[in-house]
């Protein structure tokens, strides 16, 4: 069973994707230009067993928070442009949008560590009844430093959740105001 793309947007900038639990791939909510049919490999899900890979598809899906200053520029209206649009509406849509992106890339990373972790355990259990095999060996260390990776990436997830909503905050605190609890 293969994740395939749902038909739903999600506010014009996301489009939710399966979650397969035979391939072991996560997936979430992808931006939208990602998951085109004219670019056929990231609309694949989040892979976790090549950190390469990995890696490469958080960078696209931290595209929204790369790019939120020019995002905020083209959805928070200048002084000029305040009578035409709702800034606290688009801010808030905004908003919404950058938390389901966290969200999704907090889940997928999770998932990520908790799939390397049991076969991490899975491959010390090996050793300790073949102490002698040096592939055994290797592949755990190799395993051992994938999970190691992964659990950096939600130090560097943290720093740009935390960058995205800085920004965020200084150009919409005036239109919009997030919840408390978030």
């Amino acid at each position: 069973m293969q994740a395939m793309a749902s038909k739903v947007s999600v506010k014009g900038v996301y489009v939710r994707l399966l979650f397969s639990q035979q391939s072991r791939q996560f997936s979430g909510l992808f931006p939208a230009e990602l998951v085109s049919t004219n670019m056929a490999a990231p609309k694949e899900s989040l892979s976790c067993e090549d950190f390469s890979e990995f890696q490469e598809k958080l960078r696209l899906l931290r595209t929204l928070d790369d790019r939120i200053v020019h995002k905020l520029n083209t959805t928070v209206p200048t002084i000029s442009f305040a009578g035409k649009v709702n800034p606290t509406e688009r801010c808030k849509e905004l908003y919404e949008s950058l938390l389901e992106a966290h969200g999704s890339r907090d889940r997928a990373i999770k998932s990520c560590i908790a799939q390397t972790s049991k076969v991490v355990t899975q491959l010390r259990a090996e050793r300790e009844k073949d102490a002698d095999n040096l592939t055994l060996i290797k592949q755990l260390r190799n395993e051992q430093t994938k999970l190691k990776l992964m659990q950096s990436e939600l130090n560097v997830e943290e720093v740009v959740n935390d960058r995205s909503l800085k920004v965020f905050n200084e150009r919409c605190r005036v239109h919009y105001k997030p919840p408390k609890s978030q």
